[in-house]
C-alpha cells in the first residue's frame, strides 16, 4: 500500500526536477512513467543513490508530486532520505539529478554516493 509519509519525512521534488522527469515520459509515450529514488550500499562513500524510471508501485512506496509528476521511494530508502530534496541540474559536467540529502555526513566527488 503507497502511502504519503509524515512532515518529518518529506522528499521535495524540484520544478526543474519535475520538468526533466515530464519530458522523459513524454519521450518514452508512457505517461504513467515516474522517478523512482532508491538507496543501496556501495560507492565510494557507503551508499549510493539510483534513479530510474517506473510505471509500478510497490507495497512500501512513499510517493511525493510536483506539477503531476511522481517520485517515489521505498520505505527503506525513505529512512535515509528524509528531508531530502531531489533536483535536475544541467552545467558544464553534464545533466544529472541531484540529491540534497541533510542525512547524509558526508558525499564523494561525484554526487552520487555519500556516508551517514
Amino acid at each position: 500500500m503507497t502511502h504519503m509519509p509524515s512532515p518529518d519525512r518529506l522528499v521535495n521534488l524540484t520544478p526543474s526536477a519535475a520538468k526533466r522527469v515530464a519530458q522523459l515520459r513524454a519521450s518514452e509515450g508512457n505517461e504513467r512513467l515516474m522517478l523512482r529514488l532508491s538507496i543501496s550500499g556501495g560507492g565510494c562513500a557507503g551508499f549510493q543513490y539510483g534513479f530510474s524510471l517506473d510505471d509500478h508501485l510497490l507495497d512500501d512506496d512513499a510517493v511525493f508530486e510536483r506539477d503531476g509528476v511522481k517520485l517515489v521511494i521505498d520505505g527503506t530508502s525513505l529512512d535515509l532520505l528524509a528531508g531530502s530534496e531531489v533536483d535536475f541540474v544541467e552545467d558544464l559536467g553534464g545533466a544529472y539529478f541531484k540529491v540534497q540529502n541533510p542525512n547524509a555526513s558526508s558525499s564523494c566527488g561525484c554526487g552520487s554516493s555519500f556516508s551517514v
